[in-house]
């Protein structure tokens, strides 16, 4: 299935905001509530390529209670809740398409609690994944998920994120012990503790992680910790084609090497960084590739990778040991999002985010570069192939629409392959606006009820980010 016709779902669903409900948030917040047509539209976008209308109203959190208080006026009035952390998110997750108003968590920033024996930190929604690690890396520590924008952590926990670093550490789903959550009823709940484990009662927090807000506002989140690596070395590895690449990644996972991050950049995204971030990097398809652990394991780790390149073709290993080295390297790949619009001005960004077994993924990756390259489109390819998730980026003219059609069908047919392939439609970026045909397709109709049966049943008003993950 397609995308939904957001002309049609704007028309039908979008809900009067009455007057006594602006007004009753202009007395409860003051200037923190605005109507203002500029800071409305700020928050009505993300990076998706879609255009809505902006919410009613943005109001501007810096406590639990003033997301308690804002939400029971909500109920009170049946007005929907958008909320919203940086913008970064892909699919159309903060879109007002029933109207309503957003709350803006950004204020919410503070590191609660650092309990350094326990690896564990609690934080507000509006702390983002570098703020974190800013504040913990005095104490020899780090948080690993890293989706590439520095993303909010209540919104990373709300989309169930991921990233770079995921074929080692994990997602936000196992990296988030307990949350501080606000239901649709104004009500404060806890979820989870700072246990590493319970077996009491349904698992709530995980039920929140990943409801993209459908469910509740997150106001606090507690996660795990990790030690900073003793050793940390980065590698790039240049191949004569993506499915070298991709062979290569599957043998080193299939060999148990515990690598860090491997992520794939095809001759596309090469060329891309380069141009924005002023690199001379090969342009042929690349692996960039990261090793934690002691002096000796990091060594044998790349060692072996090393060798395992060699076989499929990969040539001009280059190691990055030192910080500056990395971190220039890995600002690279983050910022390849940006770089592939800068190479095509006035363009938006159609981006996939499929997810196979890895033994699936060479055979994912070729069709999608086939189909790709047959349809004219300008696009690139990176992923974060050690856990099989990969993103076709389709760069279109928002003005042409035959392009953006091309593209969507191009999306149509590589979440259609990663579903016969006993994959995923999002590995990472959530479900939103524009995957709720592919939700139905993967999960079935059942699959999607009982997820509408949860969502009555805690939002009875559906006031919560409605029009999201699936339609009622």
């Amino acid at each position: 299935m397609n995308a939904p016709d957001l002309d049609v779902l704007v028309k039908v669903q979008r809900r009067p905001v009455p007057p006594a409900f602006l007004d009753a948030l202009a007395q409860r917040f003051g200037d923190r509530c605005s109507r203002a047509q500029a800071v409305r539209e700020q928050h009505g976008r993300d990076e998706s390529p879609f255009d809505v209308p902006p919410p009613d109203a943005v109001v501007f959190c810096e406590s639990t209670r003033d997301v308690a208080d804002a939400v029971k006026l909500a109920a009170q009035h049946a007005v929907p809740i958008i909320p919203f952390g940086v913008g970064s998110s892909l699919e159309g997750h903060l879109l007002a398409v029933q109207g309503g108003i957003t709350l803006d968590l950004q204020r919410m920033n503070q590191v609660l609690r650092i309990n350094a024996e326990d690896l564990t930190a609690t934080v507000q929604p509006g702390v983002t994944r570098k703020q974190l690690n800013e504040a913990v890396k005095h104490l020899g520590l780090f948080f690993p998920i890293d989706p590439g924008a520095d993303a909010s952590l209540g919104g990373m926990a709300a989309t169930r994120a991921s990233g770079t670093n995921a074929v080692r550490y994990g997602t936000m789903r196992e990296n988030v012990l307990a949350l501080e959550v606000v239901t649709a009823a104004g009500e404060v709940i806890r979820t989870g503790t700072r246990a590493k484990k319970s077996s009491a009662g349904y698992d709530l927090t995980r039920l929140f992680v990943g409801s993209e807000g459908t469910l509740g506002v997150i106001t606090e989140v507690s996660l795990k910790l990790y030690p900073l690596p003793e050793a940390i070395s980065a590698a790039i590895c240049h191949f004569p084609s993506v499915a070298a690449a991709v062979d290569t990644t599957i043998a080193v996972i299939q060999m148990g090497v515990p690598i860090a991050r491997v992520e794939l950049l095809d001759a596309n995204a090469v060329r891309a960084v380069n141009k924005h971030d002023k690199l001379a990097l090969r342009e042929t398809p690349m692996l960039l590739m990261e090793f934690h652990g002691s002096d000796a394991g990091v060594a044998e780790q790349a060692t072996t990778v090393q060798g395992i390149a060699s076989e499929h073709g990969g040539e001009a290993f280059q190691w990055a040991s030192t910080p500056e080295e990395r971190t220039r390297l890995w600002t690279a790949r983050h910022r390849a999002y940006f770089a592939g619009m800068a190479a095509n001005p006035g363009c938006r960004t159609v981006t996939t985010d499929a997810c196979v077994p890895i033994s699936r993924l060479a055979e994912a990756i070729a069709e999608s570069v086939r189909e790709a390259d047959e349809s004219g489109l300008s696009y690139y390819i990176v992923g974060h192939v050690g856990d099989g998730n990969y993103h076709v980026a389709y760069l279109v003219d928002p003005k042409n629409g035959a392009q953006f059609d091309t593209a969507e069908r191009l999306n149509l047919r590589l979440v259609q392959r990663a579903l016969r392939l006993e994959g995923t439609c999002t590995g990472e970026h959530g479900v939103g606006l524009h995957k709720q045909g592919f939700l139905v397709d993967e999960t079935g109709e059942g699959g999607v009820e009982m997820m509408r049966t949860v969502k009555r049943a805690l939002d009875p008003l559906n006031i919560l980010n409605p029009g999201k993950i699936f339609s009622l």
